[in-house]
């Protein structure tokens, strides 16, 4: 086999937590890990968005996965880091996480293919999934985080914190 063709068949996943679960996203799709910092708060926001960070000169919005998820709220802890991802559109989101795990390469081939729901996430989260032994990765669609009606609500929402904040 090549190298190449190994490289295309294996692919590079950021594995971190969020309470007892493993998650994982695309080392592609991920622009950078920061410790925690508390985001600014914005009003008039769902409660599952968390407020914005300063990176790369610009206001990014902050996911907290708890609350989107539907998990147990949980203080931020020394471990706590914040995720930014890019959305593949030129910008960023970023997301509080319990901890980042490690940079694993999986095999394309170990990839699932995930049910309509699992673990109360819907599919429109998941990417997939990856059993490593009795451990479930939960493959997160990083695009998928904030649909278009939920990207608008905060586009209006960062446009009055900074016309009038």
């Amino acid at each position: 086999m090549t190298a190449l063709k190994a490289a295309v068949e294996r692919m590079q996943l950021v594995t971190f937590r969020v309470g007892a679960d493993l998650y994982a996203a695309d080392v592609l799709s991920v622009e950078r890990v920061l410790r925690y910092t508390a985001p600014r708060t914005i009003p008039n926001v769902p409660a599952w968005l968390d407020g914005v960070i300063e990176y790369g000169g610009r206001a990014v919005p902050v996911i907290d996965l708890r609350t989107r998820f539907d998990l147990p709220v949980a203080e931020t802890r020394e471990q706590s880091r914040i995720l930014v991802f890019s959305t593949g559109e030129g910008g960023w989101i970023a997301a509080t996480v319990d901890t980042v795990d490690e940079v694993a390469a999986v095999d394309v081939r170990e990839l699932e293919e995930p049910p309509a729901i699992f673990r109360g996430l819907a599919r429109q989260y998941l990417r997939a999934l990856v059993r490593r032994g009795d451990r479930v990765i939960v493959v997160l669609d990083i695009a998928q985080l904030l649909n278009s009606r939920e990207r608008i609500v905060l586009e209006q929402a960062l446009g009055e914190t900074t016309t009038n904040g």
